[in-house]
């Protein structure tokens, strides 16, 4: 018999954790949680309190033997930890504001994983998440890291590369709503359908087949992206742009809502300048809904997760962290898309790389099913992204300006010279509180 299982969520504050509070407690019977740890920063105190006294609320009312502890003391958590969930933001919405409206300050785009400010917000994260990985080979060494803190695929590609630790898997919760967006337009169940995606996380393709075999790509290509079709909505931050048909029905493979940032550069563009101006970027949206979250999340009546977490824009990450954590736990195998290493699953890619592909999940990780060569127009495309990831990882961990300044140069919604030595070094300047590896080189 399996002892109960202890979890540990860094970011234990974050808005999102009444949904993964209500994910463990819905696969109780399967996954016997007895300790779940929500570990935060001092800065994260007062969200940390809201939202941890709601958890318990909510455990309570389902009657569950758990017990949920709040701690700001991450070493004093992870001591013999089964399972880590991270879902942190270093220096907080104001860091992501900055990443957006910086950028955007310039005329190119600001958005909070894409261009500049999202290789921004990996050289804060990245340091970070090694520092965890580093207390873990010393205070849990058998445990799994399920990381959805964002950019997910460096992050990933990080605690592999850099960390040397292979009990992790990163996760996106976008495939989720294209699986959802694609099951509505043909009108079949999830379960009936089979979905192949692979690329890197926030630029993968997929492909779909039914049972029998037959792929029905076309088919949702066209329900989605036809002149005269509704454009999908998977995910609540990105505009809902249409994409160009014909380009897409060329590709004979479904873009993720990211694509509009590097297929629709310029529309992308002037749509996020124009928002910029009347509601601002939507870091500052985003902070408005929170304060109105944790508004609700105070309620001590309210001991189940709110209908309006859903208009966050992260919806189902921490439900499909549960059900890795639950995969892996009963050696499920459940196929899920998640990043994971490449192993050859992808010929367009390093080995080593971390990649974003339709995986089984066991008790030893996530198995990619392979997926071979991308056509010219992905490939490119994928090629070019996946190394300014490996870049911008090695800027983020070296503290390296010339790196860093590599890393811009490729990034497609970067332009180079002058802009992206400026953007540069004004984001520099702007996060040099959470950026310590650069600015001992800068200074001296």
């Amino acid at each position: 018999m399996k002892k109960g299982v202890k979890i540990v969520t860094i970011g234990g504050g974050s808005s999102y954790t009444p949904e993964l509070v209500e994910g463990f407690i819905k696969r109780f019977d399967e996954l016997p949680i007895r300790e779940l740890w929500l570990v935060d920063i001092e800065a994260g105190r007062e969200k940390l309190e809201i939202v941890g006294a709601m958890a318990k609320r909510m455990v309570e009312a389902a009657g569950i033997d758990c017990e949920v502890h709040l701690t700001l003391d991450r070493r004093a958590a992870l001591k013999d930890a089964d399972f880590v969930t991270t879902q942190f933001r270093v220096g907080l919405l104001d860091a992501r504001i900055k990443d957006e409206s910086i950028p955007l300050k310039h005329g190119i785009i600001g958005q909070e994983t894409n261009g500049a400010g999202g290789m921004f917000k990996a050289f804060r994260t990245i340091p970070v998440i090694l520092g965890i990985v580093e207390d873990m080979k010393e205070l849990c060494p058998n445990a799994w890291l399920i990381n959805f803190t964002n950019p997910a695929g460096m992050v990933t590609e990080a605690v592999l590369r850099y960390g040397k630790w292979e009990k992790v898997i990163g996760l996106c919760n976008v495939p989720i709503g294209a699986i959802k967006s694609a099951s509505d337009v043909l009108k079949k169940p999830e379960e009936d359908l089979f979905f192949k995606f692979a690329g890197i996380n926030h630029l993968h393709w997929h492909r779909i087949f039914d049972k029998d075999g037959t792929e029905l790509t076309e088919q949702v290509i066209d329900g989605l992206y036809a002149p005269d079709a509704n454009p999908d909505k998977v995910v609540e931050n990105i505009k809902n742009m249409r994409f160009l048909y014909e380009q897409v029905r060329n590709l004979k493979m479904l873009p993720c809502p990211y694509h509009r940032y590097y297929y629709m550069t310029d529309d992308m563009l002037a749509e996020e300048l124009e928002a910029f101006k009347t509601e601002g970027s939507r870091g500052q949206v985003v902070k408005r809904l929170e304060e109105s979250l944790f508004e609700l999340y105070k309620d001590p009546n309210l001991d189940h997760k709110p209908e309006e977490l859903s208009k966050r824009g992260g919806a189902h990450y921490s439900d499909a962290a549960c059900e890795i954590i639950n995969s892996i736990y009963n050696n499920k195998g459940t196929m899920m898309v998640v990043s994971t290493r490449n192993n050859g699953a992808i010929d367009d890619v390093p080995y080593d790389s971390a990649i974003e592909i339709t995986s089984v999940i066991r008790a030893h990780g996530a198995e990619p099913v392979n997926f071979g060569k991308f056509p010219p127009a992905q490939r490119g495309l994928l090629q070019v992204m996946k190394a300014m990831e490996e870049l911008t990882i090695e800027a983020a961990v070296t503290g390296s300006y010339d790196t860093a300044l590599q890393a811009f140069t490729l990034n497609p919604l970067v332009p180079s010279g002058d802009i992206a030595q400026t953007v540069l070094d004004e984001l520099l300047e702007a996060h040099k509180e959470h950026l310590p590896q650069f600015f001992t080189k800068v200074e001296a």
